[in-house]
């Protein structure tokens, strides 16, 4: 907790004028018991306006007292009437100052609330615009990497046509061999439901053997499309099927989306 922060946002100005809630008044006490410079804020606060209240309040005046005495007969039953007094102005400045000074206190306080709400707003719209310049950073990486593996003169493209189950999808390989790295540009491939993911396949043709190199994940969050992959495999073909979120052990093959064959 910053206590320096805390006495300045002026909660105990409030708390002494007792204009806050219970919650308030006793968050306020609580952190008074833990904080001694919280408690002798508030000790210098009361001290301060119980002057001002001194100041302000109608003296006693002993002088009407001795005026009065000399009226009253006390041995005399006549009743003696007494001159209306005017009211003092300064009857009604203790209870003006009071409400100024908590009107005062309570815009003072809505103030410091008001810019605490600005200051958290500001501190959210940073935290995103740091989150979208990392992602156009990554973004930038992965097309800088996706460049210098088209170039590669060794580079393996495998087209990848659309299945019974979906005819109209297609994808590509570009397998970098020297760098077991494939990327898969996954444009042609639909959106897949919820709760589902696209899992890539490494296969050898005789006999039929899957390994999986992993998930186009955040499919639908990904502006291009594009996924890097590791593959360590001495590939025959590629497939790509639609699994369960989290991928399977073995593919789908009836939810097979595409599937191409390494040239020879």
């Amino acid at each position: 907790m910053n206590v320096k922060e805390y006495i300045a946002s002026g909660i105990l100005e409030l708390y002494v004028a007792g204009t806050l809630s219970a919650a308030e008044n006793l968050e306020v006490a609580q952190n008074a018991k833990t904080h001694p410079e919280i408690l002798k804020e508030i000790e210098a606060i009361e001290a301060s306006i119980l002057t001002l209240s001194k100041e302000v309040y109608p003296s006693k005046y002993p002088h009407n007292f001795d005026t009065l005495k000399k009226r009253i007969h006390l041995d005399s039953k006549k009743v003696i009437s007494l001159p209306k007094q005017k009211k003092s102005w300064t009857s009604y400045m203790g209870w003006a100052a009071t409400i100024l000074l908590t009107a005062g206190l309570f815009w003072m306080y809505n103030q410091n609330n008001s810019l605490r709400s600005e200051i958290e707003s500001a501190r959210e719209e940073n935290i995103d615009l740091e989150q979208k310049i990392a992602n156009s950073r990554a973004s930038e990486e992965k097309t800088r990497a996706l460049l210098t593996t088209l170039r590669d003169k060794n580079i393996t493209v495998v087209p990848l046509g659309g299945q019974d189950v979906s005819p109209n999808s297609y994808a590509k390989v570009y397998w970098n061999k020297s760098e077991e790295k494939v990327f898969i540009d996954a444009q042609g491939l639909p959106k897949p439901p919820d709760g589902m993911v696209y899992q890539v396949w490494s296969l050898q043709l005789d006999p039929l053997s899957p390994t999986s190199i992993g998930l186009l994940e955040d499919f639908a969050t990904d502006g291009d499309e594009v996924f890097a992959l590791p593959n360590t495999n001495d590939s025959e073909a590629f497939g790509i099927t639609l699994e369960p979120a989290g991928g399977s052990a073995l593919p789908n093959l009836e939810q097979l989306y595409t599937l191409g064959v390494v040239a020879s």
